[in-house]
C-alpha cells in the first residue's frame, strides 16, 4: 500500500513538473518547434522583423506593434486558465516595473477563447506577489487569436514569450514557462 502511495505522489510530482516546463496546451497551435530555443518555421523566426499586427485592447483600442518600435518589447501569450502562464505574471509585473523608464515595454497577449468576458475581470482582480508585494498587471494587456498568434510562427503552448529588439527583430522565443534569469538578461542586453 505504502510503495503504491509513493508511486503515486512520484506520477502527481512528475506531471507537475512536465507541464511546468513545457507551459499549457490550448487550442492554439501550428508552429513547427521543437524546444524553447530552436528556429521557428518562418513567421516568428529569430532575426526576423517582428511581424505588422495590430491587437484589441481590453478598452477595444487598436494597438498596433510597429507603434512600439523604439522599445525593447516582450511579447507574452498567455491565458486565465495557464497555470504556467500565472508563475510568469509576477516576473512580468517586475520587469515593467524595473525597465519600463529604460525604453522598455511588456505586451500580454490574452489567448482565452471567452476573450475580454473572462480576460477583463481576471486582469481587475487578480494580485500577483512580486518581491512581496501584492499587484496588478502594470503592462498593456491585448486579445490574440490564432490568426494573430500565427504572424508570430503559430503556439504551440502557452506561455509563449517573444522578445523583440529595439529596431523591430525577433531575438529570442522561449515556448513553455520562461526562465526568469535569463529573460531578464536578454531584456537587459538589450537597453
Amino acid at each position: 500500500m505504502r510503495k503504491c502511495l509513493t508511486r503515486a505522489i512520484y506520477a502527481v510530482l512528475l506531471s507537475a513538473f512536465a507541464m511546468a516546463v513545457s507551459g499549457c496546451k490550448g487550442s492554439s497551435s501550428s508552429a513547427q518547434t521543437s524546444g524553447p530555443e530552436k528556429s521557428l518555421a518562418s513567421a516568428g523566426k529569430v532575426g526576423l522583423e517582428e511581424p505588422n499586427v495590430t491587437f484589441k485592447d481590453l478598452d477595444g483600442k487598436d494597438v498596433a506593434l510597429a507603434g512600439l518600435k523604439g522599445k525593447v518589447v516582450v511579447v507574452n501569450f498567455w491565458a486565465t486558465w495557464c497555470e504556467p502562464c500565472q508563475i510568469e505574471i509576477p516576473w512580468m509585473i517586475e520587469f515593467q516595473d524595473k525597465y519600463a523608464n529604460k525604453g522598455f515595454t511588456m505586451l500580454g497577449v490574452a489567448m482565452d477563447e471567452e476573450g475580454k468576458s473572462v480576460v477583463a475581470p481576471f486582469v481587475q482582480k487578480s494580485q500577483f506577489d512580486v518581491d512581496g508585494k501584492k499587484e496588478a498587471m502594470n503592462y498593456p494587456i491585448v486579445l490574440g487569436n490564432d490568426d494573430l498568434a500565427s504572424k508570430f510562427g503559430g503556439l504551440i503552448g502557452l506561455p509563449t514569450t517573444v522578445v523583440i529588439s529595439r529596431d523591430g527583430k525577433i531575438v529570442k522565443r522561449f515556448i513553455g514557462l520562461a526562465d526568469h534569469d535569463t529573460l531578464e538578461k536578454q531584456i537587459q542586453g538589450l537597453l
